[in-house]
Order: structure tokens, then C-alpha cells, then sequence
């Protein structure tokens, strides 16, 4: 959620299936005021909630940002959801920060990951 460009790249791991994932795809307005702070405030927030799983993140050029949040179970997701924190950052979006966005929810049911190993001889 914030924008962190020296924060490592690297996606969140396969998880044991079944979990949730909650898309945010937004477009933001040129007011961003109080934005950053409030995303790093959402970002500490949901890490408390038992179940969360991590997040990943990418934003393009033209200012389409995409956020994945992946929660163990449906429970974990509606605890985000309803957080009284998070529901005034959403209020606070839709009327300063966002021109669109778009949120998709759904349940894992397959998941992989891939990590190339390290050559010792390169280094």
C-alpha cells in the first residue's frame, strides 16, 4: 500500500490452498494528500489481523496500481474488512484519492511458487 521503492521485490510465497486473496486495482486522483501516511497505517493495521498472510504490490507507469492481500480464511478477510480503521481510510479514499478502483475477491484453490537457485560460482 505505500510507496516504498527501496523495499525489496520480491512476490509473496505459495501458500497451502485453500486461502483468500482480496485485488485492489485503483487509479488514483492528483490529491494525495495524507495518502502515504494513511497506507502505512493500513499496512501496520493489517498485519494484526490473525490470518493475514501477506500482500504484494505493483503500479505502472500510467498510475494503475494493483494490490493483492492473501488471508488464510474468509474470517480473516471479513475481520480486514470491518475494521473500523481501515472502513475510515476506505471513506476517505473513495472522496479524496481514488478516480477508480475496482476490488475482486476470491478463494485459492490451486497455488505454486518458483525460486531459482543461487549459482555459487557467480557469486
Amino acid at each position: 500500500m505505500s510507496d516504498q521503492a527501496d523495499a525489496p521485490v520480491t512476490p509473496v510465497e505459495a501458500f497451502e490452498p485453500p486461502y483468500y486473496v482480496a485485488v485492489f486495482t485503483s487509479l488514483r486522483t492528483q490529491d494525495q494528500n495524507g495518502y502515504s501516511e494513511t497506507a502505512t497505517r493500513m499496512e501496520e493495521l493489517v498485519k494484526e489481523v490473525p490470518g493475514y498472510l501477506g500482500m504484494d504490490e505493483a503500479h505502472t507507469p500510467g498510475g494503475l496500481s494493483i494490490t493483492v492481500g492473501y488471508f488464510r480464511d474468509a474470517d480473516a478477510l471479513a475481520q480486514w474488512r470491518s475494521n473500523a480503521e481501515h472502513r475510515v481510510a476506505q471513506k476517505r479514499g473513495q472522496a479524496d484519492w481514488y478516480e477508480r478502483y475496482s476490488l475482486h475477491v476470491a478463494k485459492v484453490e490451486r497455488s505454486q511458487g518458483f525460486v531459482r537457485a543461487r549459482n555459487p560460482a557467480a557469486g
